[in-house]
This record gives structure tokens, C-alpha cells and sequence, in this order.
């Protein structure tokens, strides 16, 4: 069945006059095989090789049995692989089960043989002659199951999820828009950015900090950092009376968890911080609580009678965001916020106009069956900016990492995982600044955040703001070491 797929498969490449990657087929050379190369390393494959956790369950009967499905998937999003790759993976996929079926065979008849030789003293000496014919066969195909094992998992875990069919097919241009609520807010005055709404609150730093704390960093300070535990303390609580579980979670996971969940800490660039690896071996900072949540039911299961499992965390991320030079300053992107995010159904946010999206292949990932987007009204910037997205992976994380639930009568199934954005705090500080923002340069407060912050309106402080005394200078002050000018 597999091996006619294949053929299919074959066939659709060179129906669209595509020829399979170099690199991609087998070699009769170790040394030229894309297993033994260093930048096909995967961290999840070497994570169960050693013995931490079982292999990977890849759905290859379903890819198999749809071929032309698989291949769409890979030309319609972003990733390594392309269409052109697939009969490689196959191929590989089909040999080693070959294989693995002759080890399982021998190894049965070895066991026959041994215990044949228990029972037949008689025979011993042609049974042990045998039975060491039987080993000398494992001993060459053990080493040949190994590098198909690694050549077969190098490439098949670059391959993306099943696209849900509804999916609009493109780049994030083609975002299908879903829902719409609210209005956008008018104003009488020409509406100011939230970087300098809050600079002039002295709520938010992002000046001078190059030398403190690198670029695209920020403090929150006062009203800033009230709005953002604010944020924080009521999606938890309304998430808590809907019956999700609090958790919290390790910033620094091994990479095998990362690749497990889709993401690729080892790729060049990635969004992924590491850590020193000559101090810390395989440790990475998360940029989402998805990874760590993902961690927690790694290689365990959880009772049918207790699903839905339905959990919410709140976490700093780190994100080696891409300098695009766009927007050099502000919070929309940052190297490191606060979020609050739940495993399991979304829920409804603050009201800031927000629209729903339903998004394209190419925004979907690795693994994402069907992603929606909550986008919400930046007067200042003039457009909508993503504030929250909900991802269905189906069993695609599940199988990689083996998070399974137990039915009464024992029985063992790959559970299906969502995960999704309740509160992402400076992209909706953005919204809720400039939304809110006043004529006179104060900002209203939402009702549902004024028990937070203990006011209805932010308001210009008291204090006066700090004063930057280093080097460059326009006007230089004088230090006390320094003497008065004459």
C-alpha cells in the first residue's frame, strides 16, 4: 500500500517537472549523506536516541494513503522541505520498516533457537552454530536500522501538519476576516503614537538603554507597571473562574521540547535565545509558555474522564525578534514581555475593536492544523496590530512528544493540543494607550482595570522625570568632581 503511494507520489513530482534535492536520496557514501551533516542535527531525534524518550510517532500510513495532500501542504507554507522531498522520506520510511520487520523476525527465530538449545541438549552444537548465524546477520543490519532511523527522522520531522481545507491559501496578505467588533474610536485631535503617550506619563523608558539592557528593551514604571499586572491578574482570574488550571513553568527548556512542539532552536536565524552551551549544555529560553505547558505532559497521560485538560500560565517570553528597521522603537516588537497563555479553548478579551482572522498557509508553521488571529485597533499606527492567535496542532505535538490520554479499558491515544494567546501585555498596552489616550495627554482606564491601578485616568506625574547626565550630552551637567566654570 505504502510502496504504491510512493509510486503516486513520484509521479505527481514529475507530473509539475520537479526533480528530487541532491542530498535528499540515499548515498551509497556515509560521508555525503545529509543525516551526517551538521546542520541537519535535530535535537528531539538525538533526545530519543539516547534513550530520554520513545521515538517520534509520525503519521506516515495517513501521508502515505495521501500523498497528494502532504505535497500540497509543503508548497502552500513556509518551511526546509519541499514537494520534491517527500518520495525520499517515503522511500526511507518503507526501507527501514523492511528492515525493522527482518531484525524482528531474526530476533524471534533467535529466540527460538536459544530456546531450543535449552531444550535440545542434543543438538546444542548445530542450534549454538545457528543461533551465532543469527547474530552475525543482527550485527550488520543493527548499524544499517540506526542510519536509516536517522536519515528517516532528519527529514520527516521538518514536515508540517495537515491543512485544515478551509484555509485561505497565500502570505498574511490573504487573512480571511472572520469577525469585526466594536468601532474604531474617533478623535477630535490627531491621535499620538503609545511611545509617546506613555514617555510623556513617564510610564515607559526605551531611551538609553542600549548600553543597560541591549536593543528593543523597555521599562515599565508606575501606571505602566500597575496596567501590566493589571492585565495580568485579570485574564488569570477570569480564566481561573472558567475552570482553567494555573500553572507555572520553566523559562529554560532543552531543545528537544522546542522541536517537539515545531520550533527550530538550532536554525540560522531563529527566534530562540540559547544559552551558553559551554556552561549550560542544550538549555534555551522560551519564547512562549506553550513550550514549557507542552513539557509538563511530555511522555505522560492523563485520564479520558478528565479531558478536557485545560490550563493557563503566565510567563516572561524571549524572542530574538528580527530588526526589520519598521519600527525601530516601540512595544509592538520586543526581545522579551510578559504573557499570559493558555493551553486549550480561547477566551474573549478586553474590548479594543478587535477583528477576527482566520490566517493563511504561510502563517500557519510547523505545526498548526488551523490558526485564528485577534487583532486590535492601533490609532496611532493607523492599522490593526495581532494581539492574540489560537493555534489547533491536532496530534502533531502529541505524537512527538508522546502526550496521550487512557481510556477505561486501558487503552493508550494520542491526545490533540491547542494553545493559544489570553494576553500578550505590551501589544495590548499599545491598543489600550492609544485608544484611550485624551486631548490633554492623559489616558482613560478600562472599568475592568481601575480596581488595579486604584484610578479611572493616568495622568501627567508629579514626580519629575529623570534627568540623562552620560556622555553625549547636548548641555553637559556638572559632575560634583568637576570645578565651577570661572
Amino acid at each position: 500500500m505504502a510502496a504504491s503511494m510512493a509510486r503516486r507520489l513520484w509521479l505527481l513530482v514529475a507530473g509539475r517537472g520537479l526533480r528530487p534535492r541532491r542530498g535528499c536520496v540515499r548515498s551509497h557514501s556515509p560521508r555525503r549523506t545529509f543525516a551526517t551533516e551538521r546542520r541537519d542535527r535535530n535535537l528531539l531525534y538525538e533526545h530519543a536516541r539516547e534513550g530520554y524518550s520513545a521515538l517520534p510517532e509520525l503519521d506516515m500510513e495517513r501521508l502515505c494513503a495521501c500523498p497528494e495532500e502532504a505535497a500540497r501542504a509543503l508548497q502552500l507554507r513556509k518551511g526546509e522541505l519541499r514537494p520534491e522531498d517527500l518520495p525520499a522520506i517515503i522511500s526511507t520510511w518503507q526501507e527501514l520498516r523492511q528492515l525493522q520487520e527482518q531484525i524482528r523476525s531474526l530476533e524471534e527465530e533467535k529466540g527460538t533457537v536459544a530456546e531450543a538449545v535449552r531444550a535440545l541438549l542434543v543438538s546444542m552444537g548445530s542450534l549454538r552454530a545457528h543461533g551465532r548465524e543469527i547474530r552475525k546477520q543482527l550485527t550488520v543490519l543493527y548499524p544499517k536500522e540506526t542510519q536509516l532511523k536517522e536519515q528517516f527522522y532528519l527529514q520527516a520531522l521538518k514536515l508540517p501538519n495537515r491543512t485544515h481545507p478551509d484555509v485561505p491559501t497565500g502570505d498574511e496578505s490573504q487573512a480571511r476576516v472572520l469577525h469585526v467588533v466594536g468601532d474604531k474610536p474617533a478623535f477630535s485631535f490627531q491621535p499620538r503614537g503609545h511611545l509617546e503617550i506613555a514617555e510623556k506619563l513617564d510610564i515607559l523608558r526605551q531611551k538609553r538603554l542600549s548600553h543597560v539592557s541591549g536593543h528593543r528593551s523597555y521599562y515599565l514604571r508606575g501606571a505602566g507597571a500597575l496596567l501590566q499586572h493589571g492585565l495580568v491578574n485579570f485574564t488569570l482570574n477570569k480564566l481561573i473562574h472558567r475552570g482553567f488550571t494555573p500553572m507555572t513553568v520553566p523559562d529554560l527548556l532543552r531543545g528537544a521540547v522546542f522541536e517537539g512542539c515545531g520550533m527550530t532552536p538550532n536554525a540560522n536565524p531563529s527566534q530562540i535565545y540559547n544559552i551558553d552551551p559551554s556552561r549550560f549544555e542544550d538549555l534555551n529560553l522560551a519564547g512562549t509558555a506553550e513550550v514549557g505547558l507542552a513539557g509538563y505532559f511530555m511522555d505522560h497521560s492523563v485520564a479520558f474522564r478528565d479531558l478536557p485538560i485545560r490550563m493557563v500560565c503566565s510567563s516572561t517570553c524571549y524572542r530574538a525578534e528580527t530588526d526589520t528597521g519598521k519600527e525601530p522603537r516601540g512595544l509592538y516588537r520586543v526581545h522579551h514581555f510578559t504573557k499570559v497563555g493558555v493551553a486549550g479553548t480561547g477566551e474573549e478579551g478586553l474590548r479594543n475593536d478587535p477583528g477576527v482572522l482566520d490566517m493563511p498557509t504561510q502563517e500557519l508553521g510547523l505545526p498548526a492544523y488551523r490558526k485564528f488571529d485577534i487583532e486590535a485597533w492601533m490609532p496611532g499606527r493607523g492599522r490593526f496590530g495581532e494581539v492574540t492567535s489560537a493555534s489547533n496542532c491536532t496530534d502533531f505535538q502529541s505524537r512527538r512528544l508522546h502526550i496521550m490520554f487512557q481510556k477505561e479499558a486501558g487503552e493508550l491515544q494520542f491526545a490533540h493540543t491547542v494553545n493559544a494567546t489570553a494576553c500578550a501585555v505590551p501589544r495590548l498596552l499599545i491598543a489600550l494607550l492609544e485608544s484611550n489616550q485624551q486631548e490633554d495627554g492623559s489616558v482613560l482606564v478600562p472599568p475592568v482595570l481601575q480596581p488595579y491601578l486604584g484610578t479611572d485616568r493616568i495622568t501627567v506625574p508629579t514626580h519629575v522625570p529623570l534627568q540623562y547626565i552620560g556622555p553625549n550630552q547636548p548641555q553637559k551637567s556638572r559632575l560634583p568632581s568637576q570645578p565651577l566654570p570661572s
